[in-house]
């Protein structure tokens, strides 16, 4: 008997796999990554640690391009932020569907937890999940499964309803005095692991679909480096340490300028959208006003590949940025 399990890495999802293997299941793990996932704390991916710790192979799958759209433009709308929870749970379920009929698996699994999440784990939410993922009637979760009408899992056999739990809520005592008695330790801090529920990292998002049409993998990567304002319709990203300004001149697109101080400790600036006089000189008064320069008449540098061309620049008030601030 195969199961697939949607693991995240998480307390939850650690304790359904735990579950479903304490039954004799062999159970694979399936983990969805994104550019949005803070799946990793202390340096490692807490999916991948689990499923070494269980000895269960694991499939790790990038929701792609095809994911940005339904952030831009989900079926069931968002929650606190710009969080499609209820569409990314469809999209996962669905991937993971295709991947258990190749696996051979006789259910699917999740960590899922009654009543936890406040706009995907209330019952008529999970219902609407299992329908619009072609899989009604058919998703174990463990932790959940004594409140839940009964699977097919569980109708047929295939695992033992009354070995499961009846977990509901946002606490995470149950969770955690289970973890204690399974003798698992190391698991990440409860907080949300999606940066789409933070709302400075929302706004970004919201603001970059509200300008380009077609958004990439790299434009997302790009949200979560540096200080971002709009002026117009042109975006300015600045660099806030030695860290992202190497990383904001490798994610640079071509035509985008890119702007320094010489000589003095200066963030990486960039341009992007038409290069009008007015978007330059505001981009190189930014660059001016983060750098360690001082004085009202400040050289900055800037170009496409090597900032070879000049301008002379009197820095921002910086109460006079925030307004165009993202």
């Amino acid at each position: 008997m195969k199961a697939l399990a949607l693991l995240s890495g998480g307390l939850d999802s650690t304790l359904a796999v735990k579950l479903v293997l304490e039954q004799g299941i062999d159970v694979i793990a399936i983990k969805f990554t994104s550019p949005f996932c803070l799946c990793n704390q202390k340096g490692k991916c807490y999916a991948i640690e689990v499923a070494k710790k269980f000895d269960i192979p694991i499939k790790v799958i990038n929701k792609g391009k095809e994911y940005l759209k339904i952030i831009k433009n989900p079926k069931y709308g968002y929650g606190s932020g710009m969080n499609p929870c209820i569409d990314c749970r469809i999209f996962m379920l669905r991937k993971a569907k295709k991947y258990a009929k190749e696996l051979g698996a006789k259910f699917i699994f999740t960590g899922e937890v009654l009543n936890e999440r406040p706009m995907s784990q209330h019952f008529k939410a999970l219902k609407i999940i299992e329908k619009e993922a072609g899989l009604k009637g058919k998703i174990v979760r463990p932790l959940s499964a004594k409140l839940l009408p009964k699977t097919e899992a569980e109708k047929k056999g295939w695992i033992d309803r009354s070995k499961f739990l009846d977990i509901k809520g946002r606490s995470r005592k149950p969770q955690i005095a289970l973890a204690k008695k399974f003798g698992i330790e190391d698991y990440p801090c409860p907080a949300g692991g999606c940066l789409l529920t933070y709302k400075e990292f929302a706004n970004k998002v919201k603001d970059l679909f509200s300008h380009k049409k077609r958004v990439s993998v790299r434009d997302i990567e790009l949200l979560k480096l540096g200080r971002h304002f709009r002026f117009q319709e042109n975006k300015i990203i600045v660099g806030r340490n030695k860290t992202e300004n190497e990383i904001l001149f490798r994610l640079k697109y071509k035509t985008d300028y890119i702007f320094i101080v010489p000589n003095y400790g200066s963030p990486i600036t960039i341009l992007q959208g038409k290069k009008r006089k007015k978007a330059i000189e505001f981009a190189a008064k930014l660059t001016a006003t983060y750098s360690d320069a001082n004085g009202n008449k400040i050289l900055v540098k800037y170009g496409k590949i090597k900032p070879s061309r000049k301008i002379i620049i009197k820095p921002f008030n910086k109460q006079e940025i925030e307004k165009f601030r993202i």
